[in-house]
Parts: structure tokens; sequence; C-alpha cells
């Protein structure tokens, strides 16, 4: 505990089980396989990188690792036992400090259910499908826009024990979901950058992560956490999680379910997940059981926010995380509730943290107020985060409403008249 914690953290925070593989094996693999003329990819068009990546991306999955990698790697899953995994990318790219490379390379959910060769097969298919996204466009692009080509990408790869619970046949964490220790999502006025952010989901973090068409996580404020950017109970409603992802012990495998398979009164700690939506307005849990129908049940983590000490141990665990950074971070976590009376405990397992980039904490940027509205392409009231690009040169803009109207046949049409437009416009400040 230091003068500048508000709270001792240590019962609080923990670090999941982690093993890791260094960058040394990446190099061996590439050697091995005589995968080292994909390196000049990098060097190459927009158009060339997106055309040629299917092929790399199989030449990587047709290799293979000498025994003596593949006998630690075994040796490690008799260690882990049945517990589902992670696999995840660890560049130095990626942890670097003033690049926003997270989410450029790959991480896989393993279940871990099979017989012992089963689960390596899929370890090692793992790995591989990582060193590949090293070439993926994605990854290379950006490299391009930074002026990184140069830079000799060192892959090492984490695996984790994934945090969480078995649920019958389901395994799961409590919530999971990414934290920022800046703010960038300012709706409202009396929200306060500097005390965090969170996104949270029930089950897997990737919903959090990821963007999930028509699926919605919590957006937290953690300054003032019962802020919404929505208004109304149909809003609410609206614009909540309507799928889990989760570890399907039965089939071996990563799935998806509607939030009402598994939210039921059998769940420790539904009571600070859901409320229920009455039509009118949305109310909290006040009392468990058969009663209760999952159909009308919303993931609104009220409870969570203002019941427990969830905002308080992120606010804490945030601001130390960016002290000793000397800079914001995000991170990636799980929660376990431990039931206790007259609240329950929460463990927060920190299973990721990295440095924002430079271009993800500006300072605030003023935006003038005397704009003529003749000028004004485009403008939005809420949820703008903040940043800065100068310079811009063209704009490719394509009506939303008219999006969603139009067939999906024309989308795809669309999509590939965007990519031509990319490739002209290639060197050129455009949005």
């Amino acid at each position: 505990l230091e003068p500048e914690d508000k709270i001792n953290l240590a019962p609080h925070i923990a670090i999941p089980d982690t093993y890791y593989i260094g960058s040394d094996v990446y190099y061996d693999f590439k050697a091995r396989n005589n995968l080292e003329y994909t390196v000049s990819q990098k060097y190459r068009s927009r158009y060339r990188i997106e055309e040629e990546y299917p092929q790399i991306r199989d030449a990587y999955l047709q290799g293979s690792f000498p025994e003596e990698t593949v006998e630690r790697l075994r040796k490690m899953l008799e260690e882990i036992g049945s517990s589902p995994i992670i696999v995840r990318s660890s560049s130095l790219l990626e942890d670097n400090f003033g690049y926003a490379f997270a989410g450029k390379y790959e991480s896989h959910f393993l279940p871990n259910q099979g017989t012992l060769e089963e689960n390596l097969q899929a370890l090692v298919e793992a790995i591989i499908w990582i060193y590949s996204s090293v070439m993926s466009p994605d990854a290379l692009f950006y490299r391009q826009i930074q002026g990184l080509e140069d830079y000799d990408e060192r892959m090492a790869i984490l695996i984790q024990k994934v945090q969480g619970q078995q649920h019958g046949r389901y395994f799961f964490p409590f919530v999971a979901g990414v934290g920022f220790s800046r703010n960038p999502f300012i709706w409202n006025k009396k929200l306060k950058p500097e005390d965090g952010f969170v996104r949270i989901v029930l089950g897997l973090g990737t919903r959090a992560v990821d963007r999930v068409d028509r699926d919605y996580p919590r957006m937290v404020g953690l300054s003032h956490p019962q802020l919404r950017p929505v208004k109304n109970s149909a809003d609410i409603v609206r614009y909540s999680q309507r799928s889990v992802d989760l570890i399907d012990l039965v089939d071996n495998s990563c799935n998806s379910v509607p939030v009402s398979e598994v939210m039921n009164s059998e769940l420790d700690g539904l009571q600070y997940l859901a409320s229920i939506d009455e039509g009118d307005y949305v109310k909290p849990i006040f009392s468990l059981g058969s009663s209760l129908n999952p159909e009308r049940l919303v993931l609104t983590f009220d409870n969570l926010l203002k019941n427990t000490d969830f905002v308080k141990l992120m606010k804490a665990m945030l601001q130390k995380l960016e002290r000793y950074y000397k800079r914001p971070v995000d991170v990636e976590f799980t929660v376990e509730l431990i039931p206790k009376y007259p609240k329950p405990e929460l463990k927060i397992y920190l299973l990721q943290c990295r440095p924002l980039s430079n271009q993800e904490w500006f300072a605030d940027v003023q935006i003038p107020k005397s704009v003529p509205p003749q000028d004004e392409l485009f403008h939005s009231t809420h949820l703008v985060p903040q940043g800065l690009v100068e310079k811009i040169r063209y704009i490719i803009y394509i009506d939303p409403i008219r999006y969603g109207q139009i067939p999906n046949s024309v989308r795809i049409e669309l999509t590939r008249i965007i990519g031509k437009l990319n490739q002209l416009l290639e060197g050129e400040t455009f949005i």
C-alpha cells in the first residue's frame, strides 16, 4: 500500500496462471518451414498484401514445430489439465509505447476438453494462426502508416487459463471487460476523463473487446457509473447485451448462446447483473426465485455498479497502473463474485495491460464554434472520442441510413468499390 493508494488492492487483484513461448520459437518456426520469404510482404502494395495473405496464411498452417517444442507443449497441457485456455499474441509492437497495435493480432480460446493429443493439436494450430497474423493486412497496413516497415517484429505467445466458473455444461466468467484509465467517451459533462472508463459483458470478454452487430456491452464512466449514454427504458433494453460468448464443455467448443439461456435463478449473483423489463421501466431484482422469467431479464449490471466495490476497485487499479506506466493504459479483465453478507466480495483478474498510444489520449481538442452550417459535412453530439487528424484531402462518405436500407448484394459491391478507392488514395490523408 502506497501513500497514493486509496485502498489496498492486494486482496482483490490477481493475475491468472500464465505460460509463455518466447519469440525465439517464432524465428525457429519460420526458418524450419522456409517462411522467411514472407518478410518482404510488408513492402508490397495494399492490393498485393490483401491478395496474397490467404496463400501465406495457408503456408504457415502447413508448417510444423520440432519434436522438442511439441513435447514441451504436451507437458504444459498435462500440467494445466482440463482447464480451458486462451492463446494470446504478445509482440514488441503490440505492447510498445506510442502505437495502437492492440487488436491487430489474434487470440484463440481453446476449450481443452478433448484427449491430450487433440488438445495439443488445437494448441499448435492456434499458435501458428497467431504467427500467420503477423503478415495479416491489418497488421501490415498499420505498420506502413506508422513507418514501421523496417521494424523486426518479434512474436511471443502467452497461454493463460481462462478465468471463470462452470455453470452446467457451460464455462464463463461472471463479468469480463476492457478498461481505460482515461475515459475517451464523454457523453455527459459530469463525466471526468481521469477517472477512467470500462466496457463490461457477461461471459467471455470478446463482446467487450470487439464490436458485435446489434449487441452492446455496458459502457461505464467510472466517475459517474450510473450515467448512461441512453436516456429511457426502451433504449436501455435495446442497447443491452443479447448473447453470451462461452465455452461449451460438452461439445468442446466456443459458442454464443442467448442471454436468456444462462440467466436464471441458479446463476450466482444474477441480481447484480440483470434487471427486469417491465415495459415502461426497468427495475432491479429484489428477490430471486423460480418466478423470474429469463425472457424479461435485461443485462444492466446496475447492482454491480451501485451495490458492490466494483467501481472503486477498477478506479484504484487503473490509476495505479497509469501511475507506474507514467501514461494512460488499457486493460482486459474478468471479475469473480464471492458470495458474502451483506455484500459480495470481488476478485478482479488482470489479464492484460498495455499503454495507450499517443493518438488515443490527446489533451482536450477545442472544436471551433464559429463554423458556418453550410461548411459542416456532418456532426455528432455524443460518444465522440478525442482525436485530431490534420490536412485531410479526401473523405469517402456513405449515408448510414441509406446503407441500412440497401440489400446485402449491393453492400458487397459497395465494399469492393471502397476497396478500390482506398487503393487509389494510398499515400493521401483521407477518411
